[in-house]
């Protein structure tokens, strides 16, 4: 069952968050992640809790898939550089 890994990002360095996305693909795609939206136009269509900053959602086969991506050692790098470049919210949930 699939998982999506979905990701709220408020961008402090947008160079180095370029190049964060350029580490972070070829990861993504090696734990069988596909880019669903990422940073496209966006709008909260109900609540007033959330807003939003910048989306991405990648969806993964199942929840172990999306799991062993975001804990990989291959990660943990751009992970840091993300983590040190954009304040994130991050969540994986399973698919139906």
């Amino acid at each position: 069952m699939s998982a999506w890994v979905i990701v709220d990002t408020k961008i402090e360095n947008p160079d180095a968050y370029e190049e964060y996305k350029a580490l972070a693909r070829p990861i993504v795609e090696k734990y069988g992640g596909i880019y669903r939206a990422r940073g496209g136009k966006m709008k909260v269509l109900e609540g007033d809790l959330w807003e939003p900053a910048r989306l991405v959602v990648l969806e993964f086969p199942d929840m172990e898939s999306a799991e062993a991506f975001y804990h990989s050692s291959e990660y943990e790098p751009a992970k840091l550089m993300r983590q040190s470049n954009a304040k994130c919210t991050c969540a994986v949930v399973e698919g139906v």
